[in-house]
C-alpha cells in the first residue's frame, strides 16, 4: 500500500494517474453496464428509448464534468464543458453520414447497435492516439497551434460551402479497397462480421467479411475523419491532454444512444452544419487573437460556442417546421 500510492499520485500527461484512472474506471463501467444489461439482446432502439439513454450519458458526462470542476479548477471545469459541447456538436454531424452508411448496406435498426458499440472501442483507442499526438506536438512546438487554428479556419469555411453536399458511399476509397482485399457475402448474416462459406474456386470453407464488417469499417473512418476537426478544435480550447480526451470520450460515448432518436430527425437539423462552421472559424481565429487582445476567457468561447450552436438548432427547427416549406401557414398563423 506505502508503494502503491506514490504511484497513484504520480502525474501522468500533467494530471495525477488516480484521476487518470477514475476516469477510465467510469468509461469501463458505462460500457459493461450498456451491453450487460441494457442491450444484452439485440433489438430496435426506438426513439423514446434513445433519448432517455442518451440523458443518462449526458448526465454522467455533466457530474464527471462538476468533478473536474472541483477538483483541478473552475477554468478546467469550463474547458471541459466547452471541449464537451464542441464535440457534442460535431458528433450530430456523424449521425448524418453513419445513416448514410447504415442505409447503403440496409443493416436492420437490431443490430445497428452492435456496430456502433464496437465502433466506439475503436474511438476510445485513436482518439488516444491522436491526442497523445497532437498533446506531444503541442509541447514541443507551441507554434502548432496556430497550424490547428488556419486548419480549423479552412475546414469552418469549408464546411459552409459543402454544408449540402451528400458523401458518396458507393464510390468510397475505403469501401473498394476492401470489396477488392477481402471476401465479402452479398447478404448480411444477422450480427455477425464474419462467416465461414464454401469458397466457389476452391470448394474449401474460407472466412467471409459480411456487409456489417463493411459498415463497421466505414464508421470507423468517419470518426478519424472527424476526428481531424474535432481534435484540433479542442486543443484550441485548451492543451490539457486530461480534459481533451475526457470531453472527447463522454460526448462520443453518448453518440451512439443519441443516433437513433436523431436518425429518425436529422432532416430537422438542416442548417446545424453552418453554426458549426462558424464555431470552427471563431475558435481558430482566437488562436491568431491570442497576441493581439490576449487569451479569451473561458466563459467567453463556453458562451459564444453555445449560442452559435444554439441559433443553428433553433433556425433548423424553425425552418422545417410543419408547413413552413410549403409556405403554409404555422398552427399559431391559423389560430389567430
Amino acid at each position: 500500500m506505502d508503494t502503491l500510492i506514490p504511484i497513484l499520485q504520480t502525474e501522468l500527461l500533467g494530471t495525477a494517474a488516480w484521476i487518470w484512472l477514475t476516469f477510465a474506471a467510469l468509461v469501463v463501467a458505462l460500457l459493461a453496464f450498456d451491453l450487460g444489461v441494457l442491450h444484452k439482446d439485440d433489438h430496435a432502439i426506438g426513439v423514446g428509448e434513445s433519448l432517455v439513454l442518451s440523458a443518462g450519458y449526458i448526465g454522467a458526462a455533466l457530474a464527471f464534468g462538476g468533478w473536474v470542476w472541483w477538483m483541478k479548477g473552475a477554468g478546467s471545469g469550463i474547458e471541459y464543458f466547452t471541449g464537451f459541447l464542441i464535440e457534442k456538436s460535431l458528433s450530430m454531424d456523424n449521425v448524418f453520414v453513419i445513416a448514410l452508411i447504415f442505409g447503403y448496406f440496409a443493416i436492420p435498426p437490431q443490430v445497428q447497435h452492435r456496430v456502433l458499440f464496437w465502433g466506439i472501442l475503436g474511438v476510445i483507442v485513436l482518439r488516444a492516439i491522436l491526442i497523445g499526438l497532437g498533446a506531444t506536438l503541442v509541447s514541443e512546438f507551441s507554434w502548432v497551434l496556430y497550424v490547428f487554428g488556419a486548419f480549423l479556419v479552412v475546414t469552418g469555411i469549408k464546411m459552409w460551402w459543402l454544408a449540402d453536399h451528400q458523401p458518396d458511399i458507393a464510390n468510397n476509397p475505403l469501401l473498394k479497397f476492401l470489396r477488392r482485399r477481402l471476401k465479402v457475402t452479398p447478404e448480411l448474416h444477422g450480427r455477425a462480421f464474419f462467416v465461414r462459406r464454401t469458397d466457389p474456386a476452391s470448394g474449401r470453407m474460407v472466412r467471409y467479411a459480411t456487409p456489417l464488417f463493411l459498415a463497421l469499417c466505414l464508421v470507423e473512418a468517419v470518426d478519424l475523419v472527424f476526428a481531424v476537426d474535432s481534435v484540433p478544435a479542442i486543443f484550441a480550447i485548451t492543451t490539457d491532454p486530461f480534459i481533451v480526451y475526457t470531453s472527447n470520450i463522454f460526448a462520443i460515448l453518448g453518440l451512439r444512444a443519441l443516433y437513433f432518436a436523431l436518425a429518425a430527425m436529422i432532416h430537422r437539423f438542416k442548417y446545424l452544419k453552418y453554426a458549426l462552421a462558424l464555431v470552427l472559424v471563431f475558435i481558430g481565429t482566437k488562436i491568431f487573437l491570442v497576441g493581439i487582445v490576449g487569451k479569451f476567457p473561458p466563459a467567453l468561447s463556453l458562451s459564444v460556442t453555445f449560442g452559435l450552436i444554439a441559433g443553428g438548432v433553433i433556425v433548423s427547427l424553425w425552418k422545417t417546421r410543419p408547413g413552413a416549406q410549403r409556405g403554409e401557414p404555422t398552427p399559431a398563423a391559423q389560430r389567430s
